[in-house]
């Protein structure tokens, strides 16, 4: 949205070349691809004005981790020990949650941990996940190695192997390594951390009956969180008198703390 981009699986999703998200047969094996010049509206899947600086946008490591963990959840046999066991690890967990490899990063810290589960892979899938844990602790966590680059490239190919799909975010990897930051270990995930936390128990809370109030519930939890509001607007807000001018009256502070 903010580089003008069109939403959706799109032909041309990456804002730095023209990578073909469609030409499956050359994911793997490309992996330089022709430079976009810029983000031209009408062309290659740009439909507004980009509203920001592309070269200052971030790639951000925990969202690359989580896609990362979802291509090899995909990859794996659904009748397989190890996808079995994700199962029965996670059983708060729906199955098609699961099944798409949709997981949080504290649920990916905890499987790290969980000697148990490497016990029923294949070589092929202890290999590829050694290889992803790598890339967490030495490229996409705190400690950035002088060798990452060599670490990257051969936990892509296990990636491969093993018969995962290649994503955008593998794309990053893949192809513009050299535009993560040389201080990647000091961006800080806290917000995006806090947000997959906040929505997983608004999730649970709605038992999967999306609407309006669900997300209208969360905007109003942040509101409640903030240390800068005054608990006596808060409580003009929570306490609604229901008459009209009370209604006016409450509306303009839930505008406002939105």
């Amino acid at each position: 949205m903010l580089l003008g981009q069109q939403r959706g699986y799109t032909k041309y999703p990456c804002f730095l070349c023209e990578w073909d998200s469609r030409a499956r047969n050359k994911h793997w094996d490309t992996v330089h691809w022709s430079e976009r010049e810029q983000l031209q509206p009408g062309s290659k899947n740009v439909s507004n004005v980009s509203l920001v600086d592309r070269a200052k946008t971030l790639l951000p490591p925990l969202h690359i981790k989580l896609v990362m963990m979802k291509q090899s959840v995909k990859a794996l046999d659904r009748n397989s020990p190890c996808f079995q066991y994700l199962c029965t690890k996670f059983s708060s967990l729906s199955y098609a949650k699961i099944r798409e490899g949709i997981f949080d990063g504290p649920q990916i810290r905890k499987l790290m941990m969980d000697d148990s589960f490497t016990g029923t892979m294949t070589e092929i899938a202890e290999d590829t996940w050694n290889a992803f844990k790598e890339v967490v602790k030495k490229f996409l966590g705190n400690i950035k190695v002088l060798l990452h680059k060599e670490i990257v490239r051969n936990t892509l190919d296990k990636f491969k192997l093993l018969g995962c799909n290649m994503s955008l975010k593998l794309h990053f990897l893949a192809s513009h390594l050299d535009y993560f930051p040389s201080n990647l270990e000091a961006v800080s995930e806290e917000q995006g951390e806090r947000f997959h936390q906040d929505l997983k128990e608004v999730e649970r809370r709605y038992q999967g009956r999306w609407d309006v109030n669900m997300m209208a519930d969360y905007c109003w939890s942040i509101a409640r969180d903030d240390p800068s509001r005054s608990t006596q607007r808060l409580q003009e807000h929570t306490n609604s008198t229901g008459n009209g001018k009370g209604r006016q009256r409450n509306s303009n502070v839930h505008f406002q703390g939105v």
